[in-house]
């Protein structure tokens, strides 16, 4: 049957046009809104293309934030747009619920095929926090045990049961109390692993392979130590790979570099979300050991213990599959080594002209850059007196004006440090790369002047008193390049 609709995506887009934000503030998040405002991230995004927004005047914008780790294949990449618009065109019987849908067997199979590691079934979801509240259930179920572990600055989502694995005070506050039995862990260290292991109670040690918060990696080796200590004494090992995963640190997994010359690392559970959608519709997917399974899905009673309503959709299930296919076509795990140690490169030859610049982690095509206290007089001055202002503004300074005079996204990465954080889709070429090390240096070059802090400031106050007076319907003067 055909119908006539008056919905009109376009024209509402058009009728509309330049008030996302103002709709955002008085509807969605007011708080969130300002502090785009604030930092000169309120710009206008009419496209998107690989790795390049575009705003309505046509300025070209390098996305070195990826949707959080989720356009890992490039923003509207064809092959997953195209498998998109076929499932609509092919009118699927999408979540009948009681059937056992195609496309949601096929992306399991095919993600079974490329992780291995004995992982024998897989749970869907729709992010990367539902797939962490899989496996706190999944590992309380399968060993009887109420304790969770977890490192400091660990990030594992923001419901009631990934919060409280949640290593950074600021996303806790207001929210307590927790799941009872979540300890941390000291990162990086197997003595004080083995001790809470010892203890007798422990589920599971859940795990990001490279935090998110920070980019902290772990010594070599102690993943692949931390899964057989967890075996050792009757814990379930977790990786939560929901944003390194799908070639962001060089390979398929994390866990692919961690291997060591004892063995392999050994997940009971493997979290993937993110890039898993192709930066279109939410997916994730929690690959489990059979063993644990059969311990949760135990009878035919509870064959549906653990479910959801949307999980296996069809057009998630397509945007799985296909974010696979363009995975492959990108060569994505190869062009994240290769750009990735570019930067990290340019950025260490700047280290001996700009003494701020304290340390540059990468894996891939994650990186964080690290500052620190910088040795001459009248610099000292300048990081003292931004700091006692806030503790992230130093961050900030650098973040601000890499949008706001080069047109760069990327972001602070966590509270309280003072760490840039660069992750940006797989597919940026030698031309983006050049184009970052370029406006870096100058922000730099800037930020080692003795005037860096009261620059700043200003360029926050008149970013403000831009958009209130924007709001208010009074005449501006741009603040944007």
């Amino acid at each position: 049957m055909t119908t006539h609709s008056r919905f009109n995506l376009k024209a509402l887009l058009e009728s509309n046009a330049g008030l996302g934000h103002e709709l955002h503030a008085a509807h969605v998040n007011p708080r969130f809104a300002t502090v785009l405002r604030t930092i000169g991230y309120d710009r206008d995004y009419v496209r998107a293309e690989g790795a390049h927004l575009f705003d309505r005047a046509g300025h070209r914008y390098l996305d070195f934030l990826g949707g959080y780790a989720v356009c890992n294949f490039g923003r509207n990449h064809p092959t997953i747009r195209r498998a998109l618009e076929d499932a609509l065109s092919l009118d699927l019987a999408s979540m009948v619920q009681f059937e056992a849908p195609l496309l949601s067997g096929l992306l399991a199979a095919e993600l079974k095929r490329r992780i291995g590691r004995g992982l024998d079934h897989v749970f869907f979801t729709n992010s990367g926090t539902e797939g962490v509240e899989a496996a706190i259930k999944f590992a309380k179920c399968a060993t009887g045990r109420p304790a969770l572990l977890h490192a400091p600055k660990a990030f594992h989502g923001l419901s009631s049961g990934s919060v409280s694995l949640n290593g950074c005070d600021s996303f806790r506050q207001g929210f307590a109390p927790f799941l009872p039995g979540c300890r941390q862990v000291a990162f990086n260290d197997l003595a004080a692993l083995e001790r809470e292991l010892a203890k007798g109670d422990v589920a599971a040690f859940v795990i990001e392979p490279i935090q998110g918060k920070g980019v902290n990696i772990h010594s070599p080796g102690y993943l692949a130590e931390a899964s057989r200590l967890c075996h050792r004494y009757g814990a379930l090992f977790v990786a939560d790979e929901v944003q390194t995963g799908l070639g962001r640190t060089g390979s398929f997994l994390a866990i692919d570099q961690e291997d060591d010359a004892k063995g392999p690392v050994e997940p009971d559970m493997v979290i993937l979300s993110k890039a898993l959608s192709g930066g279109y519709v939410p997916v994730g997917a929690v690959l489990v050991k059979g063993e644990v399974w059969r311990k949760v899905f135990t009878t035919l009673d509870r064959a549906i213990v653990h479910s959801s309503t949307f999980h296996q959709g069809a057009l998630a299930m397509t945007a799985g599959l296909a974010s696979l296919a363009a995975y492959d076509e990108t060569s994505a795990a190869e062009n994240a080594r290769r750009m990735g140690a570019r930067i990290k490169a340019g950025v260490e030859a700047m280290k001996p002209r700009f003494e701020m610049i304290r340390e540059v982690r990468q894996r891939g095509l994650m990186i964080g850059i690290e500052f620190g206290p910088p040795k001459s007089l009248l610099l000292k001055a300048n990081w003292a007196a931004t700091h006692a202002m806030d503790k992230n503004l130093f961050a900030q300074a650098v973040v601000v004006p890499l949008m706001e005079d080069h047109r760069i996204l990327c972001q602070v990465a966590g509270h309280n440090q003072d760490v840039v954080k660069l992750i940006p889709p797989l597919v940026i070429d030698d031309a983006d790369v050049d184009w970052f090390l370029r406006a870096f240096e100058s922000v730099m070059t800037s930020l080692h002047k003795p005037t860096a802090t009261v620059g700043l400031l200003a360029r926050l106050g008149k970013n403000a008193l831009f958009g209130q007076r924007r709001e208010s319907g009074e005449p501006t003067e741009a603040a944007q390049p």
